[in-house]
């Protein structure tokens, strides 16, 4: 009797090789421009690197998300249990005769792929910095549990990735992929600051503002990924009214359903009109809110605290990113949602969570113990 195999992990043992060989660019780019540098040094080089990386991944994401390239391979992790279209061309091909413009064409299954690749490549770099931070766990301020618990993130994140497509963009999944990448995202920030060493006090009306701003920003953010999964950008037309009425129809029962297949409403028929409304002008009504917060602590940086230029430059980042959102956000409604506003908006939003982490993790590191304060002024810095 011929053995069975329950599970082939050969597609798995093929993405991760790929992930290792895509990492090595970065790596090797690290080591090459710190090559006389302390290990320590390298590490914090390495942790800049992979956020800048993490940034890019976020960016190309949202841009797999808005091509309707999610199911472009509609298995995981592979392409129907091959490392590449290439060598799924015979049934892709066949997809795309079927539907030509289904969720499965080549152009659709090499953007889902190369999406794939690179959130491969950046959980490379992420293990080895969690191995390099219990390495080096003596001659460094940081934790190497930070490093740890994104490892475990990323982890997560991955999971979230692979029931995106197993799920068909079950619009809650879709949602948490998208919070879990800029979670990682603030997990990265945060330890890039730690690295640098910087510190910056803030005055205790600043300080609670500045955590006020981060949780509005981080419901805004859900809100907005619930809307784009949904497809809902365009429900509502015109501005500022919306459908030429300041207070819509709208069936927010519906529309806030949480589990739910895509375009479902909560009862397993149709998502009605209304309901995407709702979820529309939710998102709206609460940017005011958030444009007017940020606006509100890059005042109150600059009032309390303009002498110190780093406090100048986060005020001026977060002002910037509230009229980038305030732009992207306009281009998508009154120009029919263009891709690169829609990707644009996206990645303004990750910027504004970064900077956001860098600002109350510099003035965490001002409230920290003496001992850790020193520890982290003599170990490696970035620079400016």
């Amino acid at each position: 009797m011929d053995a069975q195999t329950l599970y082939d992990f050969t597609p798995v043992a093929r993405m991760a090789l790929l992930g290792i060989v895509i990492a090595l660019g970065p790596l090797a780019w690290v080591w090459l421009r710190h090559r006389s540098a302390a290990p320590a040094q390298r590490l914090a080089a390495l942790t800049l690197l992979t956020l800048f990386l993490t940034f890019d991944l976020i960016l190309f994401g949202a841009f797999t998300r808005l091509t309707d390239s999610g199911l472009g391979c509609p298995d995981w992790p592979g392409c129907y249990g091959s490392a590449s279209p290439f060598g799924a061309h015979e049934q892709i091909s066949a997809a795309q005769a079927e539907a030509p413009t289904g969720p499965v064409t080549h152009q659709k299954a090499w953007i889902e792929m190369v999406h794939r690749y690179l959130a491969t490549g950046v959980g490379v770099l992420i293990t080895v910095m969690a191995i390099a931070a219990w390495l080096l766990r003596r001659e460094i301020a940081l934790s190497p549990w930070w490093a740890t618990v994104t490892l475990a993130w990323v982890c997560v994140q991955g999971a979230f990735g692979a029931l995106t497509v197993t799920w068909k963009l079950y619009p809650a999944i879709v949602t948490a992929h998208l919070l879990g990448g800029l979670i990682l995202l603030a997990l990265l920030a945060a330890q890039a600051q730690v690295f640098r060493g910087r510190r910056l006090p803030l005055a205790g009306g600043v300080h609670l503002l500045a955590w006020v701003v981060f949780l509005l920003v981080w419901v805004q953010v859900a809100l907005g990924g619930w809307v784009s999964t949904n497809y809902a950008v365009l429900a509502c037309g015109g501005f500022p009214t919306c459908n030429g009425s300041w207070w819509p129809e709208m069936d927010f029962d519906h529309g806030y359903t949480l589990l739910r297949e895509l375009g479902a409403g909560k009862d397993g028929g149709y998502l009605p009109f209304p309901a995407l409304v709702a979820i529309h002008y939710t998102h709206r009504l609460a940017a005011y809110v958030v444009f007017v917060a940020v606006g509100l602590l890059a005042w109150r940086l600059l009032a309390v605290h303009g002498q110190d230029r780093s406090a100048r430059r986060f005020a001026w980042a977060l002002a910037g990113c509230a009229l980038w959102q305030l732009g992207t956000g306009l281009s998508n409604v009154v120009l029919g949602w263009p891709l690169v506003a829609a990707v644009s908006h996206t990645g303004g939003a990750a910027a504004l969570v970064g900077v956001l982490t860098a600002l109350l993790t510099r003035a965490r590191l001002t409230q920290a113990a003496p001992d850790r304060l020193a520890a982290a002024a003599a170990g490696p810095r970035l620079a400016s």
